[in-house]
């Protein structure tokens, strides 16, 4: 079935581009149609090509092919396209790019505790929650595609998609859901693994997190006692934050930035004005306190926490996988006899149901969740084997977030799948390098390998 548009408007960025603010309705289960819709948002972007204001109507709209940008996440909308350093040279390939907010993010019928509650006790909170996986988010992109292609010629109705981290994620169950509707699929650290549940997945991401702890000391050695205090402070002061709790386990999960370009310095310099505060002053200044809150996000981007577990999960329950793992492994234990705190990375606790005021709104639902075992498979392998969909991947060797053997595996079983894979990247190299890493990808599809 197609998206219903129920709204378009158009504006300039001057000089540079010209955008479309997108809204559409889909249903919240495609199962059952009837049973309520889901307000879309997305906004298309295209070279500004005329000074001349043209028409808001659907004719304003040449039909180029499309590349639809899935940000990571999950839980995360996109950003206006003016930020981001890679759409020109998309644009420049003769694309017009879609930046859809996914199901429950940005401005699309987006997921809060407040707007959870609307669906009534956690019970009904968790059964509406596992509509916003992978599985439905291409779903949507399907619906929007139909709507936005209609008047395209058949053999032209294919588009392109470029995944992000969790987009790429998307994109792999694209590739094994719907097939059809792609002309090729890009992925930027973004190779799932294929998996039933997370615990292989922090089995093997524990281990970069302790990888990146050591670079961080090797780096500020004279961080090794300032994150001691800090930490210490903070189990003997209860320390509010704008979204809640600064707990010592909420300042060690400050270390999902360890795998970003510039992750090190950040904590560096947040663990640097944490401490002098407490030098100069014995306590936490209220800047220091808003700059560590800023890296935290939970509370902004609820799906993110809740339902960051079950992006693993394939008939399996999750049971709070990473929470597990931290408590039997004590080299994330936080006590003085440690000679360092170990920050850890980019994984869900229990705990963060308490720290942040949001999260704390919806601690049931996350209990229910997290034991749940009947969620749908997100890849089918069989489909993926002889998959025709040319597929262009970066991967990074020292990827934080998604783990090398892991992203290899994958790749070895998306028939035609070539690879771009560097160690002098990052997760986040298509914000940090745009126009290094887009032009990698563009080489792999349009350079001929003899």
């Amino acid at each position: 079935m197609a998206a219903k548009l129920i709204d378009r408007r158009f504006h300039n960025i001057p000089g540079r581009l010209r955008v479309a603010e997108l809204f559409f309705d889909v249903p919240v289960n495609y199962s059952a149609p009837d049973a309520g819709n889901l307000r879309l948002f997305a906004r298309s972007v295209r070279r500004l090509v005329t000074p001349v204001e043209p028409s808001d109507d659907s004719k304003d709209d040449k039909q180029l092919p499309w590349l639809v940008y899935l940000q990571g996440g999950p839980g995360m909308g996109c950003r206006p396209p003016q930020e981001y350093g890679w759409v020109g040279t998309a644009l420049d390939k003769g694309y017009q790019v879609l930046f859809l907010d996914q199901r429950g993010t940005g401005m699309s019928s987006t997921i809060t505790a407040g707007t959870l509650a609307r669906q009534g006790n956690a019970i009904k909170q968790a059964e509406y929650l596992k509509n916003f996986r992978a599985d439905n988010i291409v779903r949507d992109c399907e619906a929007i595609r139909r709507c936005l292609m209609t008047d395209y010629p058949e053999e032209k109705r294919k588009w392109s998609i470029i995944g992000q981290s969790f987009g790429g994620f998307c994109a792999v169950t694209y590739l094994s859901l719907f097939p059809e509707g792609l002309a090729e699929a890009f992925m930027c650290g973004g190779l799932p693994p294929l998996v039933n549940d997370p615990d292989p997945v922090y089995a093997r991401t524990y281990e970069k997190v302790i990888e990146r702890n050591k670079a961080y000391y090797a780096k500020f050695p004279e961080d090794v006692e300032r994150v001691k205090e800090i930490t210490q402070y903070l189990k003997d002061n209860k320390v509010a934050l704008p979204t809640g709790t600064l707990t010592p386990e909420r300042f060690q999960q400050l270390g999902i930035l360890f795998g970003m370009h510039g992750g090190l310095d950040g904590i560096h310099d947040l663990v640097l004005r944490a401490w002098n505060d407490l030098d100069v002053f014995g306590f936490l200044t209220h800047p220091t306190l808003t700059a560590i809150d800023s890296y935290g996000g939970m509370d902004n981007n609820v799906i993110y926490a809740i339902l960051h577990e079950a992006i693993y999960c394939q008939g399996k329950p999750s049971n709070w996988s990473a929470d597990r793992y931290r408590a039997s492994n004590p080299n994330f234990q936080i006590n003085s006899t440690q000679p360092e705190i170990i920050f850890t990375g980019e994984m869900i606790y229990k705990d963060m149901f308490t720290s942040y005021t949001e999260l704390s709104q919806i601690r049931e639902a996350a209990e229910i969740l997290a034991s749940t075992s009947d969620w749908t498979p997100l890849y089918d392998e069989a489909q993926l084997a002889r998959n025709e969909v040319p597929v262009y991947a970066a991967t990074f060797i020292d990827d934080m977030y998604v783990h090398f053997d892991h992203a290899q595996n994958t790749a070895a079983k998306i028939k035609g799948c070539k690879q771009f894979i560097t160690n002098v990247m990052y997760h986040n190299a298509i914000r940090a390098k745009p126009d290094e890493l887009i032009g990698q990808l563009f080489a792999l599809r349009d350079d001929t390998i003899d």
